[in-house]
């Protein structure tokens, strides 16, 4: 009991306090169970993450099973990728013409930034076949036309050129799509148009009875021509995408002699997906058994040590691996070359897999893509781990509702302990007066007796 120093008049504020605080032990306890279940959902959001990491990596690897290379045997000629709808194929390639767009110059003029017409003019280009009116100002000058067209988006591009002779600023329109298609075909000045407008922008090479334009072709429009195993085509674009199918070809240089083209299955995208499987299984495995491994008497136990739903997500996934595929003569990881060590991570050996893909890729891809194959198994797993409704989704739901349930307990005995330290602190200042009192009437018969004996 804490009493003052001097006297027997008791330290109510302190003995209430020390009180209290045994009192308040039940909720010092329920805030540190608490604790400890926030720390599980916080794991368990961890592991969501990695196990999220490891599905993508199993799409991941199940995606590049379906992915080719194409292969330029010369870059400078041409480049080529392709899509899962390829097939494996070798064609030789020739190009004798690339794509190139069209391009038109103006007269040369003295100044860029002075009028050129004195009247409104309405100039109609035709590109790729399609024709569209730009309104050019009075007054307008080279710059102000180069606006116009451009803010027109007739499929054309004007810019103005310096090329430094005595009448330096020429205007030139270059078609934005390569092939003979997308070429200006005409540029006409409406009647009443203004005639120095005209004598800048007319052109029309195909006028019958030819007409007189001053605007002359710098480049002219031009397809893409090549064979592919002998078959020609022609393009608009350096850029084919339906010679042969899942295929993009770009071209980018003419040929002397051919160039090869080869597409097959793409094994370096493959083994490195499968790297990227092996990493996040390793990565998701490490941390499930860390996490829930038991403490010793060096080490504390961690937050989810002995957790049934850790365990279940380790025995499913044991059950996965050691349940083989069916359909093809590959059954078990193993035998593509991934591997269990002794301590339950996994190893790629890629040269294993290369051989099984050269021998026998359909079955490399049964074995993984099918409906028992391991990647298949293993996405459906992940999925209903971290779905809602899932394992991790369920066991959080269940620590929540803990939490809840200690956090309504411990609003109740806070009740409870506001009643308690006013009843403490009405009674200790109460015996406090008594003790007072006491001390009072002990003092003034001290006082008597004294007299009483000196008399």
């Amino acid at each position: 009991m804490a009493v003052a120093s001097s006297s027997t008049v008791l330290d109510v504020p302190t003995l209430v306090s020390q009180l209290m605080a045994v009192e308040r032990q039940p909720i010092d306890k329920l805030n540190t169970q608490i604790s400890s279940y926030q720390t599980k959902i916080s794991t368990f959001g961890t592991l969501s993450g990695l196990v999220s990491s490891f599905q993508t990596a199993v799409q991941g690897l199940n995606a590049s099973l379906q992915n080719y290379s194409a292969t330029a045997s010369d870059s400078s000629v041409f480049s080529a990728s392709a899509a899962s709808t390829a097939s494996a194929g070798t064609y030789s390639l020739s190009v004798s013409k690339l794509a190139q767009a069209q391009n038109l110059v103006a007269a040369g003029q003295a100044s860029d930034s002075s009028a050129i017409s004195s009247t409104a003019s309405t100039v109609t280009f035709t590109v790729g076949g399609t024709s569209t009116d730009v309104q050019i100002a009075a007054g307008a000058t080279l710059q102000d036309i180069r606006t116009a067209i451009n803010a027109a988006n007739l499929g054309v591009t004007a810019t103005i050129v310096n090329d430094g002779s005595g009448t330096p600023y020429r205007l030139a329109l270059t078609a934005n799509a390569t092939g003979a298609s997308n070429a200006i075909s005409s540029i006409t000045v409406q009647a009443g148009g203004d005639t120095s407008i005209n004598s800048l922008l007319a052109y029309n090479p195909t006028a019958n009875p030819p007409a007189s334009f001053t605007m002359t072709q710098s480049v002219a429009a031009q397809d893409a021509a090549f064979t592919l195993n002998g078959i020609a085509i022609t393009s608009a674009s350096n850029t084919v995408g339906n010679a042969i199918q899942g295929v993009t070809i770009t071209l980018k240089n003419t040929t002397a002699t051919p160039a090869t083209l080869t597409v097959a299955r793409d094994t370096g995208a493959i083994n490195t997906a499968a790297s990227g499987f092996v990493d996040a299984y390793n990565a998701l495995t490490s941390q499930l058994r860390s996490r829930s491994a038991y403490g010793s008497a060096t080490s504390a136990a961690p937050a989810l040590a002995g957790d049934g739903t850790v365990r279940l997500m380790l025995d499913q996934l044991r059950g996965i691996f050691t349940t083989p595929a069916s359909g093809g003569t590959l059954t078990y990881l193993s035998q593509v070359g991934i591997t269990s060590r002794t301590d339950g991570s996994l190893t790629l050996d890629s040269s294993k897999l290369n051989s099984a893909m050269a021998s026998n890729f359909s079955d490399v891809s049964n074995l993984f893509s099918s409906a028992s194959g391991f990647a298949t198994r293993l996405d459906a797993w992940a999925t209903s781990v971290v779905q809602a409704g899932g394992l991790i989704d369920t066991r959080t739901k269940s620590l929540n509702t803990s939490i809840q349930g200690y956090n309504d307990q411990i609003s109740r005995l806070e009740v409870r302990m506001t009643a308690l330290q006013k009843q403490y602190t009405t009674t200790y200042s109460n015996l406090n007066m008594l003790l007072s009192n006491m001390n009072a009437t002990s003092a003034y018969l001290t006082s008597q007796f004294s007299k009483g004996t000196s008399a």
